[in-house]
């Protein structure tokens, strides 16, 4: 029986892709995730990630990994749908894992209803669940893919840019959209331009 886990990583940041994982194995093999010390990637420090992430993608059947750009986390804001956005690729990795049952982690306040929307568009069995990726160690190896993906990107921003984390709680980030918006009178691509600190920003400017 082929369990999968899927997560997120980089919602809440300002700029760079949010990154949906999903890993995918056979039941009898869960309990080899715990071994490795696989646990809820908010818990890790990055170097531990990364290690895990390694033998995670070995020891696994499958995982896919789906990376969401700035463009279109903004076209789905617009229309108050990022929960809906975040559902269809939960999705989309799903049926490319192809697992007998999946358990995800919801952004939605109504775990239900998220599950329910995932197992329409992916024409599968989901468990959703608040804090799935600290409750099921398939979900935490999920979050460490998921993570890391995410990480390398930003790592990859941060070559040619000084931005901080990436998040609104840093002003480092918030320093750097200010000050490449009046410099250049416009954001960078992987800057979401829906978020409300990034709005700010513009609107002050103008």
């Amino acid at each position: 029986m082929q369990i999968c886990g899927v997560d997120d990583a980089g919602r809440g940041s300002m700029l760079g892709p949010l990154v949906i994982a999903g890993i995918s194995l056979e039941k009898t093999n869960i309990h080899k995730l715990s071994l490795l010390g696989v646990k809820d990637s908010k818990q890790l420090s990055p170097k531990s990630r990364e290690e895990l992430y390694k033998k995670i993608i070995i020891l696994v059947d499958d995982y896919y990994v789906a990376k969401i750009s700035p463009k279109s986390i903004d076209a789905s804001v617009k229309k108050h749908g990022l929960n809906h956005l975040e559902a269809k690729y939960m999705a989309k990795v799903i049926s490319k894992l192809n697992p007998d049952i999946s358990y995800v982690d919801s952004c939605d306040v109504n775990p239900q209803r998220f599950g329910k929307e995932i197992a329409k568009l992916s024409n599968n069995k989901i468990k959703s669940y608040h804090h799935a990726d600290s409750r099921f160690v398939v979900v935490s190896a999920a979050s460490i893919i998921a993570k890391v993906t995410r990480d390398r990107a930003i790592d990859k921003l941060r070559k040619n840019h000084d931005l901080g984390s990436g998040y609104p709680s840093d002003s480092k980030t918030i320093n750097f959209v200010k000050s490449y918006y009046e410099k250049n009178h416009i954001l960078p691509v992987f800057v979401r331009k829906s978020w409300k600190p990034t709005q700010k920003i513009l609107n002050k400017s103008l």
